[in-house]
């Protein structure tokens, strides 16, 4: 029988509130989380993407980075980032995504996210502000060949 090894699912955070540096969600959390993106990917036909972590010095710098990772999808992309130890939250969108999304509802997302986030909920943080921005882009159009 081969030995088993403990495997840590990912670096653990530097920053954070108490008691969630290690993981920060838990494994019902991401499942949710997942579905959530999941729903929002197929309303909108858009590409959601959520972060949670340490944004460094220039967040806004650092989101639009990850945005960029995503590679061909990136202009389609919505990126919801939170930093928790630095109170900081970021809605980045990429080219095709923001012609989708007004900055009115970019807004109303980074309040849903402060509100629960303030109340120490980051699943409910990430969920709110990927359903709003779903909500604020709309369905996707039905391709009709009329």
């Amino acid at each position: 029988m081969a030995a088993t090894q403990a495997v840590t699912p990912w670096k653990p955070a530097t920053v954070g509130p108490v008691g969630y540096t290690d993981l920060p969600l838990e494994s019902h959390g991401l499942v949710l989380l997942d579905e959530v993106i999941a729903a929002a990917e197929t309303a909108t036909g858009l590409r959601f993407s959520a972060y949670l972590g340490d944004l460094g010095t220039d967040t806004r710098a650092t989101a639009e980075s990850l945005l960029d990772g995503l590679g061909a999808d990136a202009p389609y992309a919505v990126l919801v980032a939170i930093s928790p130890g630095q109170r900081a939250v970021e809605i980045v969108t990429g080219a095709a995504a923001a012609r989708r999304l007004t900055d009115r509802g970019s807004r109303l997302a980074v309040l849903n996210v402060v509100s629960r986030a303030a109340d120490g909920d980051l699943l409910g943080a990430l969920t709110n502000g990927i359903r709003t921005l779903a909500d604020q882009a709309g369905i996707l159009p039905e391709r009709s060949g009329w």
